[in-house]
């Protein structure tokens, strides 16, 4: 498989990207993840609609928990036709019981922890760690994958006000 590096870093510490790298323009490529009941869940499952698709170490991180939060918001202001999707390794359990805690009821939370199937797809599998890079995708109502950020220190949060932007455009 596909490895990359020198794009993201832990605390300046390089780290290694595993799986295919993904090119706006292309159509997104699909994956198989867990929902917080065990279903299995795929990007299929959300044609016709706009996905903002949120790839996250952990939502039991400081900085997972303000993107999702913040993510949270945002959602609720972009109406029925944008899903907002966050994905990490974190055990589907552990997704539903910190939602609930969060109060997070507008972001769908995905968990890859079987598979690694988005991770590979997307190339945002951290190969020291086997968790997920900070990234952030949009995919339009036509499945195309239309704009992406990869945050390149994982520690630090994306550019909320671009992938906004990004969405305004297409939607």
């Amino acid at each position: 498989m596909a490895e990359r590096s020198g794009i993201i870093t832990f605390m300046g510490n390089p780290l290694t990207l595993v799986g295919q790298e993904v090119s706006t323009g292309s159509p997104a490529p699909d994956f198989q993840c867990l929902d917080n009941d065990l279903n299995q869940v795929s990007l299929g499952d959300f044609g016709g609609k706009t996905c903002i698709i949120c790839s996250v170490p952990s939502l039991d991180t400081p900085v997972c928990d303000m993107e999702t939060r913040r993510f949270n918001q945002d959602a609720e202001k972009l109406g029925d036709s944008v899903k907002v999707l966050t994905i990490s390794m974190d055990l589907p359990f552990a997704q539903a019981r910190w939602c609930g805690a969060a109060g997070v009821e507008n972001v769908i939370t995905l968990s890859d922890h079987r598979d690694a199937s988005f991770g590979m797809a997307y190339g945002v599998l951290i190969k020291e760690l086997r968790l997920l890079s900070r990234a952030v995708f949009l995919v339009d109502k036509n499945g195309v994958l239309c704009y992406q950020q990869t945050v390149n220190e994982i520690t630090e949060e994306p550019d909320y006000e671009a992938v906004l932007k990004a969405v305004a455009e297409i939607v």
